[in-house]
C-alpha cells in the first residue's frame, strides 16, 4: 500500500430515494462520516415533474438533478461530519442502482432537460417495467434465432434492462429515441460528470447490456427485432474499464461542488450490488452477497461458467477481475413489506404501534415473531413487484393463499417475509442445482435491522448467514474501489481484505423450524409452479391495464 494511513476515500451510493456519501480511512476501512440527501422528486410514477402528463402503469422514472444534488450536499456534508481535511481524500468512487439508464447528447446532456415533457426523454429507473412486452420479444427472437449469448442470461434478458428500455423508446417515441446520442446508464453518467470523460463499466455493460465475449448483439438481430433498432450499439460504448479502474480526475467545476480537491482519482461506476461484495470481504468463489432491501439482489464470484435458469446474468470480471461474476434477484422485498403496512393495516394497529412506541412495522415483527412456524395457516408469492429470478417475468403479481375471516395483519405480514425468504432458497437451489455451489451466504443492506426477519432466512435457508459488519455496504464498497483507482491497494482483493468487514455466521438455523419451514416452501413451490406460467396473473394484469385506460 503506498497511501499514508490518514488518506480517505469517499464512496457515494446512489439508491432509490436517496443517495449517501460516506467517508473511509484507506489504511483499515473506518467509516469516519457520513450523510444522506432525500431526491427532490423520489420515483416519478405518476405524471412528469412541473407538467400534467400522466405515466402510464408500470413506469418508473428519476430525476438526473437529484443524482447531482447529491454530490453537491452529501458529500461536502460527509466531509464534515468526518472532521478531516479535504485535502486528504485521494479519492472517490460511485455506485448505482441498475439497470437505470438515460438517453442523452453527445456531450452528456439529458435529453429530459431539452424535452421534460417527453417521458421518454427521462431516465429510467431500475423498476421502470413498462418494457416487458419488449423483452418478451428480444427473448423470443433470441431462442428462435439460437443467440449464444441467452443462456449467460439463464434463458431470459429482464424488461428491467437497456435493450428492452431501449426497444420501447424507439417504437414509442421515435423521435426520442432519433435524438439519443447516448445510451448510457447512470452509473456512467454520474462519473461522466465527475471527470468529463464518458466511460462505460463491464459490470453494467455485461449484466444489463448484453455485452458477452467481447461484444454486443449483432445488427442482424436487431434489425430483426425493428430495422430502426439496428445502429443501436453505436449508443453504447464499444469500450469497457474494468472495476477497480480509474476513469479519470475530478474536474474543477465538480470540485466545486463536492468541496474536493481538483485531481483526484475517481473510479469506473459500478453497481450498488456488486460493489457491496468488495465491503462484506466477500470476493472469492462460492460467497453469494444478498444485497436486502427494496430489492434484494444476489451476487456471487465463482471460477467455473455454467448456465444457471433465470439467472440475471453471469459476466467475466463482473464483480473482481479475474472471475466469472453470477447475479440473480428478488424485485420486491422490502417494497412488499412497506406496501403492506401502507396498505393492509387498520387504525387500531397503527395507535396501537404509537402507544408502544413502535413503527407499525416492528409492531408487526413483534406479533409475528410470538407465533410458530406455519401458525398462520398462509403461504405467499412475492411477486407484488414482478420475479426476477427465476422466472424472469415482471408481468407476475403477488399471490396470497390459506386467507380466512380469522386472518390477522401480522399472519399476512410473516407469510409475506417468509415469501421472500423462501424466493431467496428458490434463487440458491437454482444455482446449486446447475453446479455452482454457493459456499456461503452473506446479508447486506437495510433489512439486517430486522433480526426476527433475519432468523427466518437462515431457517429456511438451511444454512448460517454471515452478515455484513458495515450499515454502509454499497458506498463502503465504492470507497474501496476508489482506494484500488487511487493506487493504495494493488486490487480489490487486497483492498477488500484490508478495508471490507464481515461477522461470519451470525444467524444459526433452528433445526425444528427448519423442519416446518421444508413444508411450507413445499407448498411455496407448487404455487410458484402453478402461477408461474402467467396465465392468470398476465390476464389479470391486462385486465387492469385497460381499466385504466
Amino acid at each position: 500500500m503506498s497511501a499514508n494511513s490518514d488518506s480517505y476515500v469517499i464512496g457515494v451510493d446512489f439508491g432509490t430515494l436517496s443517495g449517501r456519501a460516506v467517508v473511509v480511512r484507506v489504511s483499515d476501512g473506518a467509516e469516519l462520516g457520513t450523510a444522506v440527501h432525500e431526491y427532490t422528486h423520489r420515483v416519478i410514477e405518476d405524471r412528469l415533474p412541473g407538467t400534467d402528463v400522466r405515466l402510464a402503469p408500470d413506469w418508473a422514472l428519476q430525476s438526473p438533478h437529484d443524482w447531482l444534488d447529491v454530490l453537491r450536499t452529501a458529500v461536502p456534508e460527509a466531509v464534515a461530519a468526518a472532521g478531516i481535511d479535504p485535502a486528504r481524500v485521494i479519492g472517490l468512487g460511485t455506485d448505482f442502482t441498475a439497470c437505470t439508464v438515460l438517453p442523452a447528447r453527445a456531450d452528456g446532456t439529458p435529453l429530459c432537460e431539452e424535452t421534460p415533457e417527453r417521458p421518454h426523454a427521462w431516465p429510467k429507473l431500475w423498476k421502470h417495467h413498462a418494457a416487458q412486452a419488449h423483452a418478451d420479444r428480444i427473448n423470443a427472437l433470441a431462442a428462435e434465432r439460437g443467440e449464444t449469448w441467452l443462456p449467460r442470461y439463464g434463458g431470459k434478458i429482464s424488461s428491467e434492462w437497456q435493450f428492452a428500455k431501449a426497444l420501447q423508446v424507439l417504437e414509442e417515441d421515435p423521435e426520442v429515441y432519433a435524438r439519443t446520442d447516448r445510451w448510457i446508464e447512470a452509473a456512467d453518467w454520474i462519473v461522466w460528470q465527475l471527470t468529463g470523460v464518458e466511460t462505460r463499466n463491464v459490470c453494467t455493460a455485461g449484466y444489463k447490456g448484453i455485452f458477452q465475449d467481447g461484444g454486443y448483439p449483432s445488427a442482424g438481430f436487431l434489425t430483426a427485432l425493428n430495422p430502426g433498432f439496428a445502429g443501436f450499439t453505436a449508443k453504447l460504448g464499444q469500450e469497457l474499464s474494468p472495476l477497480g479502474g480509474l476513469a479519470g480526475r475530478l474536474t474543477a467545476q465538480a470540485a466545486g461542488w463536492t468541496g474536493l480537491p481538483e485531481g483526484i482519482a475517481i473510479a469506473v461506476g459500478n453497481v450498488d450490488a456488486h460493489v457491496t461484495s468488495a465491503a462484506a470481504d466477500a470476493v472469492r468463489p462460492g460467497q453469494m452477497v444478498a444485497i436486502m432491501g427494496t430489492s434484494t439482489c444476489h451476487v456471487m464470484p465463482s471460477d467455473q461458467l455454467a448456465e444457471v435458469p433465470g439467472m440475471c446474468g453471469v459476466v467475466r470480471d463482473g464483480i473482481v477481475p479475474g472471475l466469472w461474476g453470477y447475479e440473480a434477484g428478488q424485485s420486491g422485498v422490502g417494497d412488499i413489506f412497506a406496501w403492506f403496512v401502507d396498505n393492509g393495516v387498520p387504525a387500531s394497529y397503527t395507535r396501537a404501534a404509537e402507544e408502544r412506541g413502535l413503527s407499525v412495522h416492528a409492531y408487526l415483527t413483534e406479533l409475528a415473531a410470538a407465533q410458530r412456524v406455519g401458525e398462520h395457516g398462509l403461504v405467499a408469492l412475492d411477486w407484488h413487484n414482478g420475479n426476477r429470478s427465476v422466472l424472469v417475468d415482471h408481468n407476475l403479481s403477488g399471490v396470497i393463499v390459506g386467507q380466512t375471516l380469522s386472518t390477522r395483519p401480522e399472519d399476512v405480514y410473516r407469510a409475506l417475509i417468509e415469501a421472500t425468504a423462501f424466493g431467496a432458497r428458490m434463487i440458491v437451489e437454482t444455482f446449486e442445482k446447475a453446479g455452482v455451489p454457493v459456499e456461503e451466504f452473506v446479508a447486506a443492506g437495510g433489512l439486517l435491522k430486522n433480526r426476527f426477519l433475519m432468523q427466518i432466512y437462515a431457517d429456511v435457508l438451511r444454512r448460517p448467514l454471515s452478515v455484513i459488519g458495515s450499515d454502509q455496504g454499497p458506498a463502503l464498497g465504492s470507497a474501496i474501489h476508489a482506494a484500488v483507482a487511487a493506487g493504495a491497494y494493488a486490487d480489490i482483493q487486497q483492498a477488500a481484505a484490508a478495508m471490507g468487514t464481515r461477522r461470519d455466521d451470525a444467524y444459526l438455523p433452528d433445526e425444528a423450524r427448519a423442519d416446518a419451514y421444508d413444508r411450507l416452501y413445499a407448498e411455496y413451490r407448487t404455487l410458484h409452479d402453478y402461477f408461474g406460467d402467467g396465465r392468470m396473473l398476465h390476464t389479470l394484469r391486462a385486465i387492469r391495464n385497460e381499466a385504466n385506460g
